[in-house]
């Protein structure tokens, strides 16, 4: 069994397609949004997933994919009645046991739940005191204004969240500082950071640094490889029964568009909030972050 590699993040910061990317690796496995670390048993992960139902599509989808090898109404069911026939499983019990089906590839999970709380990400280590990860940042502006229209189709997907409830700012400080609070605990070399614009815009360069860092194979055809995500059995929406589990955009088109991707200024008026700036806690961030 590898140690797996999750990648911290607010929503809207490039992780579906930076998962897919990592995941189609030969040497790694992409997985949709597990959800996993939000409880400490099953029957507390159903219970907290009645709220969300399009929470648990990611996970149902990984038991189905790997107890079955396909995705369809039938294995999802056979999947949910799995998880129920283990309520009192640990959830660590649940993720050891898809890290065991793994065999020797690196896991790769990017639920953005995770980074809301820090004993989200506590419990996501000491599942796996080993788990490499990856602090995957995206400019505050852009992020906000990628999770407000995100936000404005919930109803399409089943959520639950208005707009005009939802600080986009506050949220990426929160998430951000989490996740720096977080790493900054671990030893040296557990934890890397890279700004997504980065990654996407230089590809060659970075697939290759982050191969180096997990100590697996970065010939070209490895890299080469990592730039078609859609070829993940979870670039596309799943079964009616569970058609989520990753981001809906990602889902609808998840080939890889490469290029340059511009970074927007952080002064003048926010967006989403006329007349108003980013507060001194979100520049200091983003500034840190390399951000300008």
């Amino acid at each position: 069994m590898k140690a797996p590699l999750i990648i911290l993040c607010p929503m809207r910061s490039f992780s579906s397609v930076v998962c897919a990317m990592l995941g189609v690796h030969p040497d790694m496995y992409g997985l949709p949004e597990l959800n996993l670390f939000i409880a400490d048993d099953v029957e507390r992960l159903l219970a907290l997933h009645e709220k969300r139902p399009h929470g648990i599509h990611g996970l149902l989808r990984t038991l189905a994919e790997l107890h079955d090898g396909e995705q369809t109404d039938e294995t999802i069911a056979a999947a949910r009645a799995w998880l129920e026939e283990r309520e009192q499983w640990t959830t660590q019990k649940v993720y050891l046991h898809i890290l065991d089906l793994l065999g020797d590839r690196v896991a790769v999970d990017k639920s953005p739940r995770t980074v809301l709380r820090p004993d989200y990400m506590v419990r996501a280590w000491e599942m796996h005191p080993e788990t490499s990860f990856l602090h995957l940042t995206r400019h505050p502006r852009s992020t906000g204004k990628s999770l407000l229209n995100n936000i404005s189709q919930n109803a399409d997907w089943g959520g639950t969240f208005s707009a005009d409830k939802v600080d986009p700012e506050n949220i990426w400080i929160k998430a951000h500082q989490n996740i720096v609070d977080f790493t900054g605990e671990l030893p040296l070399g557990q934890s890397m950071r890279i700004k997504g614009e980065e990654l996407i815009s230089h590809l060659d360069m970075y697939l290759v640094q982050i191969c180096e860092w997990l100590d697996i194979d970065t010939s070209q055809a490895a890299i080469d490889a990592m730039k078609h995500p859609e070829t993940s059995p979870y670039a596309c929406p799943g079964p009616e029964s569970a058609p989520l589990g990753n981001d809906p955009d990602f889902l609808a088109n998840p080939v890889l568009r490469p290029g340059r991707v511009s970074e927007p200024s952080l002064e003048g008026d926010l967006d989403w909030a006329p007349g108003q700036q980013f507060t001194k806690p979100a520049l200091k961030l983003a500034r840190q972050f390399g951000y300008s």
